[in-house]
């Protein structure tokens, strides 16, 4: 006879709703697959009326965490209500009390990620957070085991849904970038207060826990380089296209020289590039170990079912260690893959520059910029001038060979006060596949 495994739920909105169906719904097949019987025992919410979820009864639901997080008969609390607080006090208190734990909260993990761990470990108990990265992907599953032989040296990721969409709707419909985040609004694929996901922190939230995972290294927040893609025009959409790139919303970390880079900003990448045609809402990782070479994940990195069943995959990997007699089978509190031992500063990061100078159109222009660029050591690839009819003021557009980040912003900052440039440069690095 299966082991019975009782769950209870905080947070019962739109990915709770999910989790709660799927139970109810697929018990049979989950128990046959997981080798267990899932058992929704409590779901606790502030309110149950705005839900769109399954009508429950009054026995299973509360409005009291405690109700869960005490009752001795519960063996998985799934917390799904994200943010900082409460959710950390809920889940430490599920820990302490010997309860495993599923949770969905990137920023949480982020934040608070190594002291959930130490107090798991010296509970014994698990925490899976497989939702918490790119719906569902099963991303964290992968870099916590799959890739367990190697040795990362890079992990690039397209991780925000609402990014990748306004910059896909900007190139494919010709849209502006408020048009396009108006249609993302639309559609529900954007909050109203888009912040967080135009402005890059979302993503800085997800790179945080596939840093820790993949390097071993935990890295703090303010410890990442986030540019968002609110700056980001039509016009560097198409010039980015006719050069054979495209701009994609990325969170980068890789190992360069036993120094780690972490960082989300818009990036220009070839066409040929694993990432360059990742559109829409979809979300996908690249992953690149010294054994298996280049690894694409891709899928849904958001919405109810994705993220649910990413959730499910974790209660049912614990229901396995539990019908078993496992618990922490892997400990996250001591993750370590060597080797990389500090971040580097992103002043001395190197990469090839795409430069948008909106400039006077008279002559000895192009001369003076390169002259700029050159006294800080950047070399130029290629310069590609728009005409514009009975314009004054036109584009120019430079493609640099590598060069140090710090050098460029030197050279910007001296360029954008000569009395020629008439608006900021725009600067978006590039970013070239590892070879397999």
């Amino acid at each position: 006879m299966a082991a019975t495994v009782n769950i209870g739920l905080i947070g019962y909105g739109t990915v709770g709703s999910g989790v709660v169906r799927a139970l109810l719904e697929k018990g049979r097949y989950l128990e046959e697959r997981a080798g267990a019987r899932l058992v929704l025992k409590r779901v606790c919410d502030r309110t149950f009326r705005k839900t769109k979820g399954p009508r429950l009864p009054a026995s299973l639901t509360t409005t009291h965490a405690a109700d869960i997080l005490n009752d001795p008969n519960i063996h998985i609390v799934v917390e799904l209500i994200g943010g900082i607080e409460p959710a950390r006090q809920f889940i430490l208190t599920a820990l302490r009390q010997g309860k495993h734990v599923v949770t969905a909260n990137k920023a949480l993990l982020a934040v608070a990620g190594q002291e959930l761990f130490a107090v798991a470990s010296r509970a014994k108990a698990d925490l899976y957070f497989e939702a918490s990265v790119g719906g569902g992907i099963p991303i964290i599953k992968v870099l916590r085991e799959g890739l367990i032989a190697n040795r990362l040296d890079a992990i690039l990721g397209i991780i925000n849904g609402t990014s990748n969409y306004i910059l896909t709707k900007m190139r494919d419909e010709r849209l502006s970038f408020h048009e396009a985040l108006q249609q993302a609004k639309q559609h529900g694929y954007a909050e109203r207060d888009a912040t967080l996901d135009i402005e890059g922190h979302d993503a800085s939230h997800k790179l945080a826990i596939l840093t820790l995972l993949g390097f071993g290294m935990p890295v703090k927040l303010e410890q990442i380089h986030i540019e968002g893609i609110s700056k980001i025009s039509q016009a560097d959409i198409q010039y980015a296209e006719e050069l054979g790139y495209r701009i994609k919303p990325l969170a980068i970390a890789k190992e360069v020289d036993n120094e780690l880079e972490v960082r989300v900003h818009p990036t220009l990448l070839e066409k040929s590039h694993p990432l360059a045609n990742v559109n829409g809402v979809y979300n996908a990782v690249y992953v690149h170990g010294d054994m298996v070479g280049s690894e694409l994940f891709y899928g849904r990195g958001a919405g109810q079912n994705p993220t649910a069943s990413s959730v499910i995959a974790d209660v049912a990997d614990i229901a396995r260690n539990i019908a078993t007699g496992v618990s922490h089978r892997i400990p996250l509190d001591r993750l370590t893959h060597g080797g990389v031992r500090r971040l580097r500063r992103m002043g001395d990061i190197e990469t090839r520059y795409y430069l948008r100078f909106m400039v006077m159109d008279r002559p000895g222009v192009l001369a003076r910029l390169a002259g700029v660029l050159g006294r800080y050591g950047i070399s130029i690839a290629s310069v590609h001038q728009k005409e514009r009819k009975a314009a004054r003021i036109v584009p120019v557009v430079i493609m640099t060979h590598d060069a140090k980040e710090s050098q460029v912003r030197r050279a910007l900052q001296v360029i954008d006060h000569l009395g020629f440039a008439k608006h900021p440069t725009v600067a978006l690095r590039t970013e070239a596949p590892r070879s397999t």
